[in-house]
């Protein structure tokens, strides 16, 4: 009987829903909305003044596979940083503004590919619209406007009584409103909350309601495990009904951390080529080895090998030799040792004791054979995605 490939289809498969028509702007170089792929922001930590720190993790952000990169902006130190912060950053960089609005115009004469406006926290915002549409306009420069539960419009307060989903959208609608009235409509909005919920609600109303595009964030998410559970979520929730134009995971954790479980969150959904990914089993009665232990050495030995390559570590003869077979490579452990598949076809059997080491040159073998330059020096560089089946 004749082996078949089963492998990662060499034409990528189709995206989990038909994306929202939006109108498209561009945040620099990156298109965003209309039919651009959905990009991953974060945001930087350091002090903005600090030209130096701030770069460097903005090469570090870029090296995680971030598209945008937005930075704090709440003093005129800052503000004086910005034209240098712009015209190094290897991606677009947005200014997040509040409270003052002069910080805008700055934002938008240092060469700041985006600005992000609070509504609810910049002072006499209204009735600086058209100054702010007009030296957008002349320079290019979109505005995000950006809602957020936790600074409401005291308004919007006073008329729902909390930030409900009907509350975030009527503020961004409004300030939007503004705009259009000086005939600007580069903007792209965002109506975050921190409950994933209301959060989904927000942007299910909101996307019904206009045609800009949306940036989809749940805000003050949490420490890394339960910001990225509520992210997931949430982000999946919209995605699979095509919402959703850009994402940051707001975590409190490292903004590289960020940018990982961003691009996980798409290329699990088909939204963005998968990179490595490791198909592992989970804890089972059945397994024969120390799965675990296994998948873990593959994973740090293959960790920085930039290469769209699924691998399979699986320890029992249930679905060991199935999963193995459908992926690039892969091993069905028991016994004391291991069958080493290869493109749906087995290679070989080894002892279990070489069973690491021999996924290892075989993943190496296929990326070069794939012409992926290996590069295993980057620190930054995001390990294999893992998958517990």
């Amino acid at each position: 009987m004749t082996s078949v490939a089963l492998g990662i289809p060499s034409v990528r498969t189709r995206p989990i829903a038909e994306r929202r028509k939006s109108r498209q702007i561009m945040v620099g170089s990156v298109p965003v909305g209309g039919d651009a792929p959905v990009s991953v922001q974060s945001m930087t930590t350091t002090l903005t003044a600090d030209i130096n720190a701030t770069l460097q993790q903005i090469a570090e952000l870029t090296a995680s596979g971030c598209q945008i990169v937005r930075v704090a902006v709440p003093s005129q130190d800052d503000a004086d940083a910005l034209p240098i912060i712009a015209r190094k950053s290897q991606i677009p960089v947005i200014a997040d503004i509040h409270f003052q609005p002069k910080y805008v115009f700055a934002a938008i004469e240092a060469g700041c590919a985006a600005v992000r406006v609070n509504p609810g926290n910049i002072k006499k915002f209204d009735d600086k619209v058209g100054e702010i549409a007009k030296a957008a306009a002349d320079h290019g420069v979109p505005i995000r406007i950006g809602v957020n539960a936790g600074s409401l419009d005291p308004r919007l307060l006073q008329k729902y009584g909390k930030a409900t989903p009907e509350a975030l959208v009527e503020s961004a609608l409004w300030e939007c409103s503004l705009f259009e009235e000086h005939g600007f409509r580069d903007i792209k909005i965002s109506v975050k909350h921190n409950d994933p919920v209301v959060m989904v609600q927000a942007y299910r109303l909101l996307a019904q309601r206009c045609d800009y595009p949306l940036h989809l964030g749940v805000t003050e998410a949490g420490p890394a495990f339960q910001g990225t559970i509520k992210s997931a979520v949430a982000f999946g929730a919209l995605l699979a009904e095509g919402i959703g134009d850009t994402i940051r995971v707001s975590l409190s954790a490292p903004p590289v951390e960020e940018v990982k479980v961003g691009a996980a969150i798409l290329e699990s959904l088909n939204l963005r080529e998968r990179g490595l990914e490791i198909v592992s089993c989970p804890s089972c009665g059945r397994a024969q080895v120390d799965v675990y232990t296994l998948a873990e050495q593959v994973q740090a030995g293959l960790t920085g090998l930039k290469v769209p390559l699924r691998v399979a570590v699986m320890g029992c003869v249930v679905n060991g030799p199935g999963e193995a077979r459908e992926a690039d490579l892969g091993v069905a452990s028991g016994n004391g040792k291991g069958q080493i598949f290869v493109k749906g076809k087995v290679i070989k059997t080894v002892p279990e004791s070489q069973i690491v080491e021999t996924l290892i040159e075989e993943a190496m073998r296929l990326a070069e054979e794939m012409g992926v330059e290996i590069d295993f020096d980057d620190e930054d560089t995001p390990g294999p995605e893992v998958v517990v089946r």
